[in-house]
């Protein structure tokens, strides 16, 4: 696997920030199937897309360098953010998930269909595990461990303000966990399982599981508005940010 995409960062993520972190994320090649599959998808598009250029890149994190609460998803959809360029931007899933945010006060607008639509996040980033729409929503776990690294220096670059972490679907809570050890947070051994409302206090970093925002727990009802809201809330008050009611 080639691993150029990450190699001789690690020094220069002080230098340039978060900006400098996701213009490198959005340039990386490391894996070849993902690269493959997203150039693919963006060649061939939807056809409700047609008149879309698409994005076709790694996506990188969206919100404030200063944000007390990070939301961790698994990776970005073909036709959403491998469209938009944005994380949860252009599919069912971001509407659900940006609606929520707003109904809490955390989005400045209750929709995110482009990356030049006004939304705005407040005190919220939200990040993925893994950066690149993956064949049928599912990266390989050596696809999840070489994308970690990203995720390890958006935490370090986050940590002084970071309070509070929303991680959405197991696949997220089992890629974050690492990344949480790694950037020196004490993760409890055993690691904690996931499940929907779990709470893990990690050395002042609030650590939340929440349902994914997929269709299929949205339209089964496994995942429903109300208890979005809830974790958002509970987290966001975790994190020292005023939520709405």
């Amino acid at each position: 696997m080639d691993i150029s995409g990450l190699s001789g960062h690690a020094g220069r993520v002080g230098l340039d920030g978060l900006a400098g972190l996701d213009e490198r994320i959005a340039g990386c090649r490391a894996c070849p199937r993902l690269v493959e599959w997203r150039e693919e998808v963006a060649r061939t598009k939807r056809a409700a897309f047609a008149d879309w250029t698409y994005w076709g890149r790694p996506v990188p994190g969206f919100g404030p360098p200063d944000a007390r609460l990070l939301i961790v998803g698994l990776a970005p959809a073909a036709h959403g953010g491998n469209r938009t360029g944005r994380m949860f931007t252009g599919d069912r899933s971001g509407d659900v998930l940006y609606e929520a945010l707003y109904d809490v006060g955390l989005a400045s607008q209750p929709t995110s269909v482009s990356a030049d639509d006004g939304l705005e996040l407040h005190g919220v980033r939200v990040t993925a595990p893994v950066h690149c729409a993956p064949p049928a929503n599912k990266p390989t776990p050596e696809e999840r461990d070489t994308c970690r690294p990203w995720l390890l220096q958006e935490l370090n670059l986050l940590r002084p303000t970071l309070r509070a972490v929303v991680v959405l679907g197991a696949f997220g809570w089992q890629a974050a966990l690492p990344a949480f050890t790694e950037a020196g947070w004490r993760v409890p051994r055993p690691r904690p399982p996931f499940a929907h409302g779990t709470h893990v206090s990690l050395d002042g970093l609030e650590l939340f599981g929440c349902f994914h925002v997929s269709q299929r727990n949205t339209f089964t009802g496994r995942l429903t508005p109300v208890m979005l809201r809830d974790v958002l809330r509970t987290a966001a008050e975790a994190a020292g940010l005023r939520a709405g009611s």
